[in-house]
């Protein structure tokens, strides 16, 4: 058990934990990083960004996370790499119960992210950034000129396919359901663009490769009719499951399980933060993942001050 308290723990280890752990401990808050796995979240099995300012050739998302976690460690913020199993947060000093042992803090900034919605055939894991992705805006550049395919039918799916459209030669949109989910206000424009071509009750059920993904086997819902559908790239946009359940039923979380908490990042308990993609937010991007770190030291810096110094 540590029985040290610290002023801030954050849990999570992207770029908005490390940018907030950058804020916190340059401002001379005793600062803990409890990561479960590697540095850079979700970020760091990004191939290339290259929409995060400064740099002007892209860089790759580990690289980028290894980065950000050195800034922090500058000012002498500390990192545990562990797994949160319980937490109680609501008490002045917060307690976290990981697989390395208890640690104490003030405040607490929930940083754990959101994972894609996988499409859960055999070899997508193994496709991953070899024509299979989860973020078009991240990895679109690379299907330029060439046939991919988006698969959903809610508004993240058809502006995926707009966003393509500019990019690619080639749009399939897919959804299992023959009329799309999208608000109308996108219907529109999807069908007025020549370059998507919407395929209704439709699923994909097979993902074909040699050394990087070539076709896909699409299934016809209704009447079980295979078809090959030659593509280089896949998208699935079928939407992102947030990892915040460890906090169910302490803190308030919206309907899909994001953590409810506006530009403040201040969530429903007091001294408690939530930043990044686990949070409820229009665009989750590492920019505003960047972004939410520094909002939530703002604010935690003025929740600490009720604290006594040698405390």
């Amino acid at each position: 058990m540590n029985e040290h308290i610290y002023d801030m723990i954050i849990i999570g280890g992207g770029p908005a934990g490390y940018t907030a752990a950058l804020y916190a401990s340059r401002a001379g808050i005793d600062t803990l990083v409890i990561e479960r796995m590697s540095v850079g979240g979700q970020m760091s099995v990004t191939d290339v960004i290259d929409n995060y300012p400064g740099f002007p050739e892209g860089v790759d998302g580990f690289t980028l996370g290894m980065k950000m976690q050195e800034s922090a460690a500058r000012f002498g913020a500390k990192t545990e790499y562990a797994s949160v199993t319980a937490a109680m947060l609501d008490r002045a000093v917060k307690e976290l119960t990981t697989d390395r042992g208890i640690f104490y803090a003030k405040t607490v900034v929930i940083a754990t992210g959101a994972e894609p919605r996988t499409l859960g055939l055999s070899n997508e894991g193994d496709l991953i950034g070899r024509g299979v992705h989860y973020c078009a805006h991240c990895d679109g550049r690379f299907y330029k000129g060439k046939t991919v395919a988006v698969i959903g039918g809610g508004n993240s799916a058809v502006g995926d396919a707009l966003y393509l459209s500019r990019l690619a030669e080639k749009v399939y949109l897919i959804h299992r359901r023959d009329t799309l989910r999208a608000t109308d206000i996108y219907h529109e424009p999807l069908m007025q663009n020549e370059a998507i071509t919407f395929l209704g009750s439709k699923a994909v059920t097979a993902l074909h490769e040699s050394g990087k993904l070539n076709a896909v086997t699409v299934t016809d819902v209704k009447t079980g009719e295979e078809t090959l559908l030659p593509v280089d790239g896949v998208f699935v946009s079928i939407g992102r499951t947030p990892t915040a359940g460890l906090f169910a039923g302490q803190i308030d979380l919206d309907d899909a399980g994001y953590i409810i908490a506006d530009e403040t990042t201040r969530t429903s308990l007091p001294g408690v933060f939530a930043i990044g993609d686990v949070r409820t937010k229009p665009l989750r991007q590492v920019v505003t993942a960047v972004a939410d770190g520094a909002v939530a030291v703002e604010f935690a810096e003025k929740y600490l001050e009720q604290f006594p110094k040698n405390m």
